[in-house]
């Protein structure tokens, strides 16, 4: 690959740039190669690095100058979106459905061109993650249906998310709300974004500037916290108390 970005070594434990060597245009584009084993992608996410690239690509790796992060207390829903998904009966659970979120995150989206980021050999890695108790899914259901839902990695009290769908309207959005809810009670505070778009700009995403994003990943990946799945421990919300309105 003609480009001026270091490969990365053939371990897996092999080290990645500084985060601050990344260029400037593509914003974020730090190293190529590698491969996708659960050591890398730990290795990379607790450093600010994710990979993104689409089929017939080398393995592409970024730390953006403007990172997406939610404050788990900063989640907004318009008013009309938070009236709808409280009347929908809709339930959000964790890690019960995990492989078929991812596969909704793989669909190609209306209007999409250029093929989806979460190949094959993605879907394959994050598998081998939730297998480890370190990927997990957020899934919204209406009955026994999978409606939308979300999925990223975990480590320390640090929370990335990789993507969102959703069947129904709606159904990401109150995926997200329920996971903010849940991580404000496990004393939680950042949700990292990676980039930000329309949808999560409407649901009221920061935009930080890498370093102090970097800074405030640091304080946060190395406090205690097991992995395992989080069917337990996040158990079963309802709708009408992710979306009910929060204390000033």
């Amino acid at each position: 690959m003609n480009v001026p970005i270091p490969e990365l070594g053939a371990d897996p434990a092999s080290p990645f740039p500084a985060p601050a060597s990344a260029l400037r245009e593509p914003d974020g584009l730090l190293a190529y190669g590698g491969d996708l084993s659960p050591t890398r992608f730990l290795n990379a996410y607790r450093r600010g690095i994710f990979p993104w690239f689409t089929e017939g690509d080398p393995i592409l790796w970024w730390s953006p100058s403007r990172r997406a992060v939610f404050r788990t207390d900063g989640v907004h829903l318009a008013s009309r979106l938070r009236r709808q998904l409280r009347n929908s009966g809709w339930t959000v659970r964790a890690d019960t459905a995990f492989a078929d979120v991812v596969a909704g995150c793989a669909a190609p989206r209306a209007g999409q061109s250029g093929g989806t980021w979460i190949t094959v050999d993605m879907q394959a890695a994050y598998l081998a993650l939730h297998r480890l108790g370190h990927a997990h899914s957020i899934e919204v259901f209406d009955g026994g249906r999978l409606v939308g839902g979300l999925f990223g990695l975990s480590f320390g009290h640090m929370v990335c998310g990789d993507s969102m769908f959703s069947a129904e309207s709606g159904a990401s959005s109150l995926a997200l709300a329920a996971l903010a809810l849940r991580m404000q009670a496990w004393g939680w505070p950042l949700l990292d974004a990676q980039v930000p778009n329309a949808h999560t700009r409407r649901l009221g995403v920061d935009t930080w500037p890498r370093r102090a994003y970097l800074e405030a990943l640091a304080s946060l990946r190395d406090r205690p916290a097991e992995p395992g799945s989080w069917r337990d421990r996040f158990g079963e919300v309802a709708a009408a108390d992710a979306c009910a309105p929060r204390p000033a």
